[in-house]
């Protein structure tokens, strides 16, 4: 893959990015692009589920060296982390950035500097975090720093409630998405994470990045330059349905899907108001998720 190019360059060099980016735009001004569809005018500074207005809000950018090898490499991943989610996970362990929206403001000339200041640092890409609510303006600061040089992968890291639509507008954009698949059932994600119909709107989502990128392609080195990266988050009790997200994974998506099966549950926020999750993970809880991968028949398991 020596002469890979990120995806949105070529949309940059025809002129399509910044026109797409405009369009993406006016969606905040009836926003539906996430699965809340709140309606509501972001850019005169209503608020919706996700508590994002006009701009999108930043905790940090920092070269992250915690992510999957194929991510951080040598020089880390250049990670952005944005506030708001349009998620409410009671057991959140970033619920000062999700739920509180510790952060900044910042309009898409600051947003793509910090693209640009990643990239100098050597970072392998920008990893974008919890983006799901700040599509339109993560194209809009896109366009700005594409245009003044910036050439890494771009990385969607998704919670995996995002809806088929707005991720279409990503197509030719994004180069590796890395969605969380963490519910298998209604019921728990009403529960755990306060948001209606996850598993649909989760696992159609997982289906149209793969349409767009495929299994996950690494270089000589080993570093993702473009595919599909599923995180799937052990939870105590079952709870996330390890089974039959695997399932899905292995016969509707791809038994070469690149799975990282991750062990580090932990209590915060509110989850010690639920017994069941009250806990951290037993080594045998987290051992049979990796049976029920293998069983499943997936190949590429990062456990």
């Amino acid at each position: 893959m020596a002469d890979f190019k990120p995806a949105y360059i070529i949309l940059m060099e025809s002129g399509e990015l910044e026109k797409q980016a405009a369009s993406a735009l006016t969606m905040l001004k009836n926003c539906a692009i996430c699965p809340w569809d709140c309606h509501v005018n972001r850019i005169s500074g209503e608020l919706g589920q996700c508590r994002t207005g006009r701009n999108a809000r930043v905790y940090s950018f920092v070269a992250h060296h915690g992510e999957e090898l194929p991510l951080r490499g040598t020089r880390g991943s250049g990670t952005i982390f944005f506030s708001g989610c349009n998620m409410h996970c009671q057991f959140c362990q970033n619920a000062d950035i999700s739920q509180e929206c510790h952060g900044m403001d910042v309009e898409a000339e600051k947003l793509a500097e910090m693209m640009l200041s990643l990239q100098e640092r050597g970072c392998h890409n920008i990893n974008l975090v919890s983006p799901s609510h700040v599509v339109p303006q993560i194209l809009e600061a896109l366009a700005v720093a594409a245009g003044k040089g910036l050439s890494l992968p771009l990385v969607y890291n998704t919670g995996g409630y995002d809806k088929v639509e707005t991720l279409r507008l990503l197509d030719g954009i994004v180069d590796i998405y890395m969605p969380d698949m963490k519910y298998a059932k209604e019921e728990f994600g009403r529960k755990y994470s306060k948001v209606r119909n996850y598993p649909s709107y989760n696992q159609a989502a997982v289906r149209e990045m793969h349409i767009q990128v495929d299994d996950l392609q690494l270089d000589k080195e080993g570093i993702a330059q473009r595919g599909l990266l599923v995180r799937h988050l052990v939870l105590p009790e079952g709870i996330a349905g390890t089974g039959k997200t695997m399932r899905y994974i292995a016969e509707e998506i791809s038994i070469d899907t690149y799975v990282n099966i991750m062990d580090q549950y932990r209590p915060e926020y509110r989850a010690r108001k639920f017994p069941e999750l009250s806990r951290r993970l037993t080594r045998q809880e987290y051992l049979e998720a990796v049976n029920l991968a293998v069983e499943a028949g997936l190949k590429r398991l990062d456990t």
